[in-house]
């Protein structure tokens, strides 16, 4: 098993004995693409790790299962999940209308929005320094929904599409992209030791993340619930501090119960 592949962290023994072996068999299998940091990453032994990971790990522990995580590309997320391969999917997962009317989301954890990362060399001051030049977003992503509904309006050139975050860094570093557009939390915490990359504008978009998981899934309430315990005891707002270095604001869904969301 590649590190690439199925990546399992065992939260409580599920032993399973098999022709005289031994192998743990995990109550839910839960995407994520990852290289989303800080959400889901590998650190430097490989381990899996970020905030979404320690959040997920936590609900399974209140659940008492075991929990299995499985790298999926972004845009595999949705069909993995409608199909049941997978119980539920993380990576940063904005709650959208449309995806409401396919998917259900447990209750958001974290308030976003977009941004635009360049290099500093470039002398791009924001969005307006966009035109004709390529833009780089994560397919299926609300920045790749931004990007092509704003494409007009910006002049923007081509928008070339990735699949996930290092790959598209890569080529913005080697100039095959001029701007990157993604999510704002993500993208300031990659840059943060980076000086020859600089995040120049904020894209207001008022997203929220949460778990997705297949329509209907009654999973989906059992995780909303623990998500409000979590929240009441603080334990997500402690999340935002470790890996932000910041205090969540009370009015966000980090720290503020809420409703599970609901398709018009």
């Amino acid at each position: 098993m590649t590190r690439t592949n199925i990546l399992k962290t065992t939260l409580l023994a599920g032993v399973l004995a098999v022709f005289g072996t031994t192998t743990f068999a995990a109550d839910l299998t839960v995407g994520a693409n990852i290289g989303n940091v800080p959400w889901e990453f590998e650190d430097a032994s490989g381990k899996v790790t970020g905030f979404e990971v320690d959040l997920v790990n936590e609900i399974a522990k209140r659940l008492g299962k075991t929990v299995e995580f499985v790298n999926t590309p972004f845009n595999g997320l949705f069909p993995a999940v409608q199909s049941g391969r997978i119980n539920m999917a993380i990576s940063s997962i904005t709650i959208t209308e449309k995806r409401l009317a396919s998917v259900t989301f447990a209750q958001p954890y974290y308030d976003s929005d977009q941004s635009l990362t360049v290099t500093a060399a470039s002398g791009i001051t924001g969005l307006k320094d966009m035109g004709e030049k390529v833009v780089g977003v994560d397919t299926g992503s609300t920045g790749d929904m931004w990007a092509d509904a704003h494409k007009t309006e910006y002049k923007l050139g081509e928008i070339r599409r990735f699949e996930g975050l290092q790959p598209a860094m890569l080529d913005l570093v080697a100039g095959r992209v001029d701007g990157y557009i993604s999510d704002i939390p993500a993208l300031l915490y990659y840059v943060k030791d980076k000086p020859e990359l600089k995040v120049v504008e904020r894209i207001p978009t008022g997203e929220k993340y949460s778990i997705m998981f297949n329509k209907g899934d009654p999973l989906a309430t059992e995780v909303n619930d623990v998500i409000t315990k979590l929240k009441g005891e603080g334990f997500i707002a402690k999340l935002h501090e470790t890996w932000f270095g910041a205090k969540a604001e009370d009015t966000t869904s980090t720290v503020a119960v809420m409703d599970m969301p609901k398709a018009k």
